[in-house]
């Protein structure tokens, strides 16, 4: 099932979130054509790579400049391939344009990377010694779904449920949609950690991390001046 679009109306044109699609999409394409040493060296260097801070003296010796920390906000706007780009890039343009509404511009700024940074923390807690860039939007995302889970739980998702190809749409809860992409989150995190000693190609703690996070932060970001 493919999430279409939802139902909760948006109030204001959500420019920040237009913004961070462009700039996620922006640096995908520039690297995505350009060399790939230099796609190399930017991924590198600013996902974010857990042992280049449980290890100093590692990544010292691995070249690595010390950035304070700075890759837990640039891994942010970065992507792996077309399918980690579209569907967070999807996930964006339905969910985030809400939350943004009920913050406004410049609160909703500082939630969205506040709630990355805390998915980038976890996950590092989680994988310390993992030595591969942590890079994505999802993190963040997540973050604006635990927002979205209790600011908005009985609006409507449309989905595309793609049975040959017809065009076959069903509307479900935003709280079951959601919930149901935490139990997934969940599960995949469990059997990580019991089967392959926590190692998956998926940031799952960075979601978790993230959608927790969103779920204890959004309050403190509300407009006050929200029209009920």
């Amino acid at each position: 099932m493919i999430p279409i679009r939802d139902t909760a109306p948006c109030l204001t044109r959500p420019y920040v979130t237009w913004g961070l699609m462009a700039v996620c999409i922006s640096l995908f394409v520039v690297l995505e054509f350009g060399s790939d040493k230099i796609h190399h060296y930017v991924i590198s260097l600013y996902g974010m790579v857990p042992a280049r801070y449980t290890h100093p003296d590692w990544a010292i010796a691995m070249g690595y400049p010390m950035d304070y920390g700075f890759s837990f906000v640039s891994n942010l706007f970065l992507h792996g391939g077309w399918w980690h780009l579209v569907m967070n890039m999807w996930f964006i343009w339905i969910f985030a344009d809400n939350i943004e509404d009920r913050m406004g511009h410049g609160r909703f700024i500082i939630f969205y990377v506040l709630c990355g940074v805390i998915a980038s923390s976890i996950q590092w807690l989680h994988t310390p010694e993992l030595v591969a860039p942590v890079i994505g939007a999802s993190g963040a995302i997540a973050g604006v779904l635990g927002a979205y889970f209790f600011l908005y739980p009985y609006a409507r998702i449309v989905l595309w449920v793609p049975i040959f190809f017809l065009p076959l749409f069903i509307e479900i809860p935003a709280i079951a949609f959601i919930g149901v992409w935490v139990i997934l989150q969940m599960q995949s995190a469990t059997v990580a950690m019991v089967f392959y000693k926590g190692a998956s190609d998926v940031a799952l703690w960075a979601h978790l991390g993230g959608f927790v996070a969103g779920i204890l932060l959004f309050k403190l970001f509300l407009r006050k001046d929200y029209p009920e």
